[in-house]
C-alpha cells in the first residue's frame, strides 16, 4: 500500500480487505484486486485535498473513474472498479466510515458482452491426441500434461480448482472429482473414460517420479510442488499453440469450449450450470450465444436461400 496515504485511510483499507477476506470469503486474488482499487481511489481522494473517507461523494467518485477511462483504462475494467467501489461504499456506510452509501447511486457503461474464444471439438481432440503421444515416452511431465488437459475438457473446471485438487478429491471408481469452488461451495463433477485412463497412468507412473513436497496435491510441477496456475496456462497455450487454426487460449478458453460442446450435445442449460458451478443462470446462458453464433455461421454457408 502507498505511504503517502494518511493513516486513517490505510486502516480503512485494511479493515475493508480483513472483511472481503474473513466474512465474505473473497479469494486472495478478489481481495488483493479490491485493495489495490481502493488505493487508487485514495490517493485520487488525497490529491483532490480529501484526507478521509469520510468525505468521500459521488462526484469524487465520478471524477476517479473519468481518470481512470482518460488513461486509457477498458470498459470492462471501469465496470469492474465500479463494482469494487459499490461493495466498499456499501460495507463504509453499514460500518460507520461512510455517512452514506454514496456508491449506490454510482452507474458505468455497460460492457459490451464479448464471446469467448473456444476451441471447435475437432480441434480439442487434436490437442488431446498429440498430448497422449508425448505422454507415451514415459516422460512424468508429459504424462502430467495430459492428464492435466483430459481434466480441464472434461470437467469444465476453473484452473485455480484444478490446482487446488488433492488425490483424495478424486472418486475414480465413480468417476467424479470434487471441487472447492468460488465463495468455497463444493460440488461434485463428473469426467469420462478418457480422463480417468489419463489420471490413473499419470497417478500410477508420473505422480510419483515428481512428488516431493506437494503433499496431497493432485498435480505437482517439475520440482515437486503443487502446481501452480500460470504453469498450467503455459501446458495449455503450448498444446493448442500447436494445432494450425486452432485461436490463442488458456485454460479457461478450455472452460468455454466444455460449456459449450456440452449444450452443443444437447446438455440443459441448469446441469451446465451446475457443472460449471456458475450461481446465476445468467452467467451460464453466454454459452448458448456461442451456439447460436456457430449455428447461424454455417446456416449462412450452407443453406442455399440463407
Amino acid at each position: 500500500m502507498s505511504d503517502s496515504l494518511p493513516a486513517s485511510m490505510r486502516a480503512v483499507i485494511d479493515d475493508f480487505t480483513e472483511h472481503l477476506a474473513a466474512e465474505r470469503d473473497r479469494s486472495e486474488h478478489t481481495v488483493r484486486a479490491y485493495a489495490g482499487d481502493m488505493e487508487s481511489l485514495a490517493e485520487h481522494l488525497v490529491r483532490m485535498g480529501k484526507t478521509q473517507f469520510a468525505d468521500l461523494d459521488l462526484a469524487s467518485l465520478r471524477s476517479w473513474l473519468a481518470a481512470q477511462r482518460s488513461r486509457g483504462r477498458s470498459r470492462a475494467t471501469l465496470a469492474r472498479r465500479a463494482s469494487a467501489v459499490r461493495v466498499f461504499t456499501a460495507w463504509a456506510a453499514r460500518s460507520g466510515h461512510l455517512p452514506a452509501d454514496v456508491g449506490a447511486a454510482l452507474a458505468v457503461a455497460k460492457t459490451g458482452r464479448t464471446l469467448p474464444g473456444v476451441l471447435r471439438a475437432g480441434q480439442l481432440e487434436a490437442v488431446l491426441a498429440a498430448a497422449a503421444q508425448a505422454a507415451e515416452t514415459g516422460d512424468a511431465v508429459a504424462i502430467r500434461d495430459w492428464a492435466v488437459l483430459e481434466v480441464l475438457y472434461a470437467t469444465g473446471i476453473r484452473v485455480s480448482e484444478l490446482c487446488g485438487l488433492d488425490v483424495d478429491d478424486v472418486d475414480a471408481e465413480r468417476r467424479v472429482v470434487r471441487v472447492l469452488g468460488k465463495g468455497r461451495k463444493e460440488r461434485s463433477v463428473p469426467f469420462g473414460a478418457p480422463a480417468a485412463a489419463a489420471l490413473d497412468h499419470w497417478l500410477v507412473r508420473g505422480r510419483p517420479e515428481l512428488i516431493r513436497t506437494a503433499g496431497p496435491a493432485l498435480f505437482v510441477g517439475a520440482r515437486g510442488g503443487r502446481l501452480g496456475v500460470r504453469a498450467v496456462r503455459d501446458i495449455v497455450a503450448a498444446k493448442v499453440r500447436a494445432v494450425d487454426g486452432a485461436p490463442e487460449i488458456g485454460p479457461h478458453g478450455v472452460r468455454h469450449s466444455t460449456a459449450t460442446h456440452l449444450l452443443d450435445g444437447g446438455a440443459d442449460l441448469r446441469s451446465v450450470q451446475e457443472l460449471l458451478g456458475h450461481a446465476s443462470l445468467a452467467t451460464t446462458q453466454i454459452y448458448t450465444h456461442i451456439s447460436v453464433d456457430r449455428l447461424r455461421k454455417a446456416y449462412q454457408q450452407a443453406h442455399p436461400r440463407a
